[in-house]
């Protein structure tokens, strides 16, 4: 397994730039094309019609949205030109409300979702709908990076969160061509449960199914000795030199969509190591 079809979302000429970056490395390192969608964002409005705004109003504000797309699409295409990696830039136009099925669209055709981080910053409110929206409704993995922090040519040491939930495997397959690629992957499990299928033996199982894949791991047991479940994650990939996180993304349920649960938000917030995430 390998990434082959690399997707990152643009929606200024100013972000975005360490997932396109990190895209760009990755497309290198495997092979792969990268795709890149350049959106339009017409951030005052929540879906396609608004009875409060006039049409003039409506009509200035997906000009101004248009002439951003345009500017991000001319920047994009400026910057992978020079890089020498197959590409191909896409451009959409839509209102907020829109923007989660124009993004699940294009993502579930592709391998990986590169994003920066969504919180902090000068994140607009659309930088979390992109990674909802690839999570939840493409089922496509995203990997996260905070500003600036590439992955490592080379991983040393990877963190998997295991909690025994399909989320986590299924992060887990996701991550497969990283974590084969890293030095070693720890897996860490956070207070097993006294009763569970794994008691004896808790993340065996998922460390046998990785060494077959030709992958070095080892199991940490660790108490949840801080409030948060994520923040023991983070002091422990700090304290073991991690270099990357792997975990599930869980959601809560909000009509027919989903919205990120505590645990991965909170990782999300707060991280300052790249997090691949998978649903």
């Amino acid at each position: 397994m390998t990434y082959k079809t690399l997707l990152t979302i643009r929606t200024t000429p100013e972000g975005g730039s360490t997932a396109l970056a990190q895209a760009e490395a990755l497309v290198r390192r495997h092979d792969g094309h990268l795709d890149v969608l350049c959106l339009g964002v017409d951030r005052t409005q929540v879906g396609y019609y608004d009875a409060s705004a006039t049409a003039i109003a409506i009509t200035s504000m997906l000009e101004r949205a248009r002439a951003e797309m345009q500017q991000v699409e001319a920047d994009t295409e400026t910057r992978l030109r020079a890089s020498g990696v197959p590409f191909a830039v896409a451009t959409a136009l839509a209102p907020l409300g829109d923007l989660a099925r124009v993004i699940s669209h294009h993502a579930r055709f592709c391998d990986l979702v590169i994003s920066d981080l969504p919180y902090g910053g000068d994140q607009g409110p659309e930088a979390e709908i992109i990674v909802e929206a690839a999570l939840f409704e493409a089922r496509t993995p995203v990997l996260a990076l905070p500003e600036g922090q590439l992955l490592p040519e080379n991983l040393k040491t990877v963190l998997v969160a295991w909690d025994e939930s399909i989320e986590a495997l299924t992060a887990v397959r996701k991550a497969l061509p990283l974590l084969q690629s890293a030095d070693l992957v720890r897996i860490a499990v956070i207070d097993p449960p006294q009763h569970g299928i794994e008691r004896s033996d808790p993340g065996g199982m998922l460390c046998q199914l990785l060494a077959r894949h030709g992958v070095a791991c080892e199991v940490d047991v660790l108490s949840k000795t801080l409030p948060r479940v994520s923040d023991v994650l983070r002091r422990h990939a700090l304290d073991t030199g991690a270099e990357l996180i792997v975990m599930g993304a869980y959601g809560h349920s909000r009509l027919r969509e989903s919205i990120l649960g505590g645990t991965t938000r909170n990782m999300l917030e707060h991280s300052t190591l790249p997090v691949l995430m998978a649903h």
